[in-house]
């Protein structure tokens, strides 16, 4: 929840946990939200009361919503307590139809939370057939007053819930919607709404309802098209750490990553014109991690730069040579001479992974000894050690250092406080052994160990992702 009750917190380790993104973007999307619902006239009257009863002092939550419910005939108090005091997000799903020249709407609710959100009915442009346009956007709430709502015209080619993202919830596509936003998704006009659908599409293929490859084949239709670096960043991300490295099988592997390569290739001959530089960066580091042959990146790394730019800064070049560590087309002797190119602590991270991400033997159990026997890795090495660790490509070499970590983290956790404790749950977790086997490994231990509240938190978010994966899978 984005505020716990005071008794689920009972101590500092505790509250530590609590730092993340339940309650800053989870949160910060609930008072998003919240203005939506109440209005912003009688949000803003509400919380002018709030500073001038409270000024140069301090208040509560409960003093919060007493204000603001001063304000409103609505029922901030409940409002409060469905969104602030309980757990997971809503699903909200459309049901679109057609009849006697006027179009249908209405809003199925999977949760119990009250949603007020804008309904987007976008048009195919008739001058070009591809491009859309918006008809209307109207707010609804949810559950609906009236169980549907009536507009006049034909049916729009895509209906967006939650257009303008003003509220917290999974949203969901009627068929013909997701037709059209999976054939033209580029050609949606705002930058808002077309982050709308690809998060839409991103919990889609999580929850098992679209599959992977279907969204890779989205993904490089429409991201050479895209302009906002926000959207670009996010969408290789997902595309690359989850769909290519978790989601699919060892075998497909290589065809997402090459499917990768293509979609950064386009953005980078996209950009030669000097425009959208962040764009083409982004493309860079994303080629380079998707590379399964050296030839490409070793002449960026000895050349010191990408042909047309960007020039390699330190971050670039210790992201390709971690890149052609895991790729074993470079060894000790490469990462000596660039950490004498650049000491400084970055430059010591960027050694760390690259040392750790060697496919040999050596390496591996070099690492392993410096994250969990010999305790003099400071926190940022331990993180960027365990970060060059597990790699896809390296399964067979890694494979039997799985059922070492749940020992040999809790024994590091145990000695060196949460700090370590959530560095060793958040990255040297082996998120790359997608089995049942590793799953049963981690429920066990779970289940028979007690363990710091940081990595015992750290864990059971990892095992709910292994569970989710395994499930998109089919396993």
């Amino acid at each position: 929840p984005v505020a716990p009750d005071p008794d689920a917190v009972p101590d500092t380790a505790s509250a530590l946990l609590n730092f993340d993104g339940i309650s800053y973007a989870k949160g910060a999307s609930a008072l998003r939200q919240l203005v939506a619902w109440l209005g912003e006239k009688d949000f803003l009257a509400g919380i002018n009361t709030h500073f001038a009863r409270h000024r140069f002092a301090n208040a509560t939550l409960a003093d919060f919503i007493d204000n603001l419910a001063s304000a409103t005939d609505r029922d901030v108090h409940a409002w409060a307590a469905q969104w602030l005091r309980t757990t997971g997000v809503d699903t909200l799903t459309p049901a679109v139809t057609e009849a006697a020249g006027r179009w249908h709407v209405s809003v199925g609710r999977h949760g119990s939370r009250p949603h007020r959100l804008a309904v987007g009915a976008y048009d195919r442009d008739p001058l070009d057939g591809a491009s859309l346009v918006l008809r209307e956007r109207f707010e609804v709430d949810v559950p609906q007053g009236e169980s549907v709502t009536t507009r006049p015209g034909r049916r729009p080619a895509l209906v967006v819930l939650n257009d303008g993202d003003l509220t917290y919830a999974k949203i969901r596509l009627d068929e013909q919607s997701e037709e059209t936003a999976l054939r033209n998704l580029s050609a949606v006009p705002d930058a808002l709404t077309r982050a709308v659908l690809w998060n839409t599409l991103r919990d889609m293929v999580r929850d098992g309802e679209l599959a992977p490859a279907a969204y890779l084949e989205t993904a490089l239709a429409h991201l050479p098209e895209e302009t906002d670096l926000a959207i670009v960043q996010g969408v290789l991300a997902f595309a690359h750490g989850q769909i290519a490295d978790r989601y699919l099988p060892a075998a497909e592997r290589p065809a997402a990553l090459a499917t990768l390569r293509n979609i950064c290739r386009d953005l980078i001959r996209r950009t030669e014109d000097g425009n959208g530089t962040g764009l083409r960066l982004t493309a860079v580091r994303h080629f380079i991690d998707a590379a399964t042959q050296p030839d490409g990146i070793q002449d960026w790394f000895h050349t010191g730069g990408v042909p047309g730019g960007p020039e390699l800064d330190p971050e670039l070049r210790w992201r390709i040579l971690r890149r052609l560590a895991v790729l074993g087309a470079t060894d000790e002797t490469a990462i000596a001479a660039e950490l004498a190119r650049d000491p400084s602590a970055t430059g010591q991270e960027g050694a760390a992974r690259c040392r750790a991400a060697l496919p040999t033997p050596e390496a591996k159990a070099a690492a392993w000894a410096g994250m969990f026997e010999d305790d003099s890795l400071s926190n940022y090495l331990f993180s960027a050690t365990a970060q060059g660790f597990w790699q896809p490509e390296q399964a067979a070499l890694v494979r039997d250092y799985i059922p070492r970590y749940y020992r040999d983290a809790k024994a590091v956790a145990d000695r060196r406080g949460p700090a370590i404790a959530e560095a060793a749950g958040r990255y040297a977790f082996p998120q790359f052994a997608v089995d049942k086997e590793s799953l049963r490994l981690g429920e066990d231990f779970l289940r028979d160990t007690a363990t710091t509240p940081a990595l015992h938190r750290k864990l059971t978010d990892q095992l709910d992702d292994l569970r989710r994966a395994l499930a998109v899978r089919g396993n």
